[in-house]
């Protein structure tokens, strides 16, 4: 019996959605059907390179002619909501990029109607399926550590707020795929050096959604006694490899940073010696990956847990209830820093926490910023008086 080919439609043709394709694209039992976007020379630059010929500008129509199993929705935040709801309402499954939406409510309707509707959703967190961070949950799962104790994640260096909604969904995900769910969060958040105000609620860059804090420290409680810290500091430059995740343990410790994962057989409360050395590990990839392919391993190790998904009946390890955990995490620490309180998961008001604090202080709408970061992050020191 011959295995199935699942075909994908990409719905959005600019980074992300080159990256999907390239990935679905490359992998062995994928097939890109399709492209859609509403700039023409996207579809021609994206469809020139991997010879597909099926360009639309209305995905609906996309969906109807290809008749794709999936179709990756990998535009700004602000489209996810609607585009996930009108995709979703054809029956197919969805690959959509991270975050989920802006806020709970949102993404909570998107699951409700692929319930609904039969069809999947996996939110595309490719780091945690990536071969560094497999890696890092098999030491764990292997007891390398001893018992997991504390986790440790950092960001780029963005403007808080808004490296939670972007680079620290992707920390978070990791972060509950080696120590499970989050159960309470408390936070400090902090702008221009002071405690956030709801004058500090501000729209974030590229479209996703109501942010506060320049400054953002979180401390996690997560399922079986562990706990952790989740960093989103702005700093005066972006930097890749400010970007990585500690995990402390009873027994060692782990490292890992974008491709790279490292142990240490040396728990943190003993002073260093000669054993107190960091050992590579082997990272844990799909045997088919080939890295002089145009696809990203983590994105083709993300393809791949989808097509093992559905060929097995599961949900994949980035699915649409782990990609709304991370939601209901990342409104918790808005929340949190906001009310300067600690926030118990899941919430029960699912509205967002932001705009909730703001219209109790009589606020209005803020005026709107820019799209770009850089011109945003001009906008905003411009407001504090910088």
């Amino acid at each position: 019996m011959s295995e199935r080919i699942y075909r994908v439609a990409i719905l959005g043709c600019r980074g992300r959605g080159t990256a999907a394709a390239r990935a679905y694209q490359q992998h062995p039992r994928c097939q890109v059907v399709g492209l859609c976007d509403l700039l023409p020379e996207r579809l021609e630059q994206l469809g020139d390179e991997l010879g597909v010929s099926a360009r639309y500008d209305d995905y609906g129509k996309m969906i109807e002619q290809e008749a794709p199993d999936i179709v990756a929705i990998s535009t700004g935040t602000e489209f996810h909501y609607p585009l996930a709801m009108g995709v979703l309402a054809h029956g197919v499954h969805i690959d959509i990029e991270k975050p989920l939406c802006q806020g709970l409510d949102e993404a909570d309707q998107v699951l409700a109607i692929a319930a609904a509707q039969g069809g999947r959703v996996a939110v595309h967190h490719q780091g945690r399926t990536g071969g560094a961070m497999r890696a890092m949950k098999a030491a764990v799962d292997a007891g390398k550590i001893g018992e997991p104790r504390f986790l440790l994640g950092s960001g780029k260096g963005y403007y808080g707020g808004y490296g939670l909604m972007n680079i620290g969904t992707h920390m978070v995900n990791n972060m509950i795929g080696l120590a499970g769910h989050v159960r309470s969060v408390t936070a400090t958040a902090l702008t221009a050096g002071h405690p956030v105000t709801p004058e500090d609620v501000i729209p974030a860059a590229s479209g996703m959604g109501w942010i506060a804090g320049e400054h953002i420290t979180a401390n996690l409680t997560f399922d079986g006694n562990v706990t952790g810290a989740l960093l989103q500091h702005r700093m005066p430059r972006v930097d890749s490899t400010a970007y990585c995740l500690e995990v402390l343990g009873t027994e060692g410790r782990l490292f890992w940073r974008g491709t790279g994962a490292w142990h240490m057989g040396v728990p943190h409360d003993v002073p260093a010696d000669e054993e107190a050395v960091w050992h590579g590990l082997d990272s844990i990839m799909p045997e088919h990956f080939d890295p002089a392919g145009a696809a990203s391993e983590a994105d083709y190790s993300f393809a791949d847990d989808y097509v093992h998904a559905l060929d097995e009946g599961r949900q994949h390890l980035c699915s649409g209830a782990e990609g709304l955990h991370v939601m209901e995490i990342l409104m918790a620490i808005f929340e949190a820093g906001a009310r300067r309180r600690q926030i118990d998961l899941p919430q029960v008001d699912r509205r967002h926490p932001l705009t909730v604090w703001r219209a109790e202080a009589g606020l209005g709408e803020p005026v709107e910023m820019p799209r770009p970061y850089s011109e945003w992050l001009d906008t905003e020191d411009l407001r504090l008086g910088r």
